[in-house]
């Protein structure tokens, strides 16, 4: 039984997982946001919160763990210089997985990572606040009429197919069944 062990092997040795765990998390600093596999994300999620924990002290020993770590040094440089600052009020919590559902070759579940970032959120918050105002003001807004001509060419338009199509003729499911 594995009863306290929270390593998530992903089917492959120390060494490659190693290498693919630092590999997901460098392309979460570079691009923000990466989209794999649920169970990667997962695992991934793990490695990168660490290293923005890291990232925070911001001590020496604590960039050559993640260099180290990630086998990159411009992934750490930019993980020092941007992303872990701008997590020195958070405590924890640093990424999101967002899942998209299945995907269509093997069936795995797939996932978004991305950076949990304060203004960002703030930002969707207000574009959705200003949606429902909008929303609320065209309610309220009484509705324009369409002018007479566009009126009239739907008229017409609607004349002109019902004179091409015949009327179908109305049965009854008795008539149908005898």
């Amino acid at each position: 039984m594995r009863h306290q062990k929270r390593t998530i092997k992903l089917g492959r040795t120390s060494s490659h997982r190693d290498a693919l765990l630092a590999s997901l998390v460098c392309a979460l600093i570079r691009r923000k946001r990466i989209r794999t596999t649920l169970q990667k994300a997962k695992a991934a999620r793990i490695t990168a919160e660490k290293m923005v924990t890291l990232g925070k002290k911001g001590t020496l020993a604590a960039r050559r763990q993640a260099i180290s770590k990630l086998r990159d040094t411009e992934c750490a440089a930019l993980l020092f210089a941007e992303i872990a600052p701008s997590f020195k009020d958070r405590q924890g919590g640093y990424t999101r997985i967002i899942k998209l559902g299945q995907r269509p070759g093997d069936n795995s579940q797939v996932a978004i990572l991305e950076w949990v970032m304060e203004h960002s959120v703030q930002a969707t918050k207000k574009k959705k606040s200003a949606a429902k105002k909008e929303a609320e003001a065209a309610e309220k807004a009484p509705e324009k009429k369409a002018p007479a001509k566009k009126k009239a060419a739907s008229k017409a338009k609607k004349e002109e197919t019902s004179e091409k199509a015949p009327a179908r003729k109305k049965t009854s499911r008795k008539k149908k069944e005898e």
